[in-house]
């Protein structure tokens, strides 16, 4: 009977023990599953300004609406603030970093991440023409390991602002940047549907932030309004554009809300929070086995329209009711 009860200890001390091992290689299968699950994105972001840092909180948001967020994911960020020679730089060290997906916000990002590897899937943020810019070969079959999302902008709807709000305009100097390739093709797509409504257009480019003052010192004097495509070396230092059009008062017509926010008149935009949350999820989609080669570039080009009206009363133009009833923000 003794005999018997021993066994019976010893039988149930094994099974514990059995138990307790087992249970701790399950804890330690969800502890390994768990840190396989843990995914590393590098982004780069041309330069700070706020439709760009919009588009980097839009990514995050929508990796996290599919998903990733928390403990399931590591943001490696960089920075260049509009310097190439750090375009170049943080590039390698994003592709040395061993993240699973590269990010490049703004086209000189973007193509800086694209000629530092061709084999890791890199996802465009807001990238006006994707292949004018070398990226693509194809928006519906992109051929390479770049995708992502494209901002077109909405030329011919800005246009049709213009024409409500200054119906007496007659030439528009359009200022963009001569290093952005995104920017020359706006500025031909524009100056087309611009002629083709009976405007003239003059460009004006910029090698650098620090022509600004002085291009647009020249070019207020020739023409009765100011266009800028998507740029981002204009955007980062718009307050120059304004500064130097003080004088003159000629209404701008930018290309982000920010813009108009900082004293633009008026514009059409592409919402750059709703473009980093496409960007997020379709970095998601790639991270769940799609291919960047079969995986068409989103295009976002349709924008709601954005008015200032302390701009519009301090240059004397009355905002028709028609534009206030129909704008997707007004700026008082």
């Amino acid at each position: 009977m003794k005999n018997k009860r021993i066994l019976a200890i010893v039988g149930a001390l094994v099974a514990i023990v059995v138990i307790a091992i087992a249970v701790s290689s399950l804890n330690g299968k969800k502890e390994t599953s768990t840190k396989e699950k843990t995914v590393k994105i590098g982004v780069l972001q041309y330069v700070s300004h706020p439709s760009l840092d919009e588009i980097y909180k839009g990514i995050k948001d929508g990796l996290a609406e599919e998903g990733y967020k928390g403990d399931k994911v590591k943001i490696d960020f960089m920075n260049a603030e509009g310097d190439q020679s750090k375009v170049a730089t943080m590039s390698k060290q994003l592709v040395s970093n061993n993240n699973d997906v590269l990010v490049g916000i703004a086209t000189p990002a973007a193509q800086g991440l694209a000629n530092a590897t061709k084999d890791k899937p890199i996802v465009m943020g807001a990238i006006t023409d994707p292949i004018g810019a070398n990226l693509v070969k194809d928006l519906k079959k992109p051929g390479g390991n770049v995708t992502g999302v494209s901002d077109h902008n909405p030329a011919q709807q800005q246009l049709d602002l213009i024409k409500q709000l200054t119906p007496d305009v007659k030439t528009i100097g359009a200022l963009y940047s001569s290093s952005e390739d995104n920017s020359k093709a706006q500025v031909e797509e524009f100056t087309k549907l611009a002629e083709k409504a009976g405007y003239t257009v003059r460009p004006y480019s910029v090698p650098s932030t620090n022509e600004i003052a002085s291009t647009m010192s020249v070019m207020t004097a020739k023409v009765d309004a100011i266009w800028i495509p998507i740029d981002n070396t204009i955007a980062s230092a718009f307050q120059t554009v304004v500064a130097s059009n003080k004088e003159s008062k000629k209404p701008i017509y930018p290309s982000a809300t920010a813009m108009v926010e900082e004293g633009g008149l008026g514009s059409v935009v592409v919402d750059q929070h709703d473009l980093g949350v496409a960007t997020g999820k379709m970095v998601a989609k790639i991270l769940k086995g799609a291919k960047p080669a079969d995986t068409a570039v989103n295009i976002f080009d349709q924008g709601k329209s954005v008015v200032n009206k302390k701009v519009a009363a301090e240059l004397g133009i009355t905002i028709p009711d028609k534009v206030l009833k129909e704008a997707g923000q007004v700026i008082e």
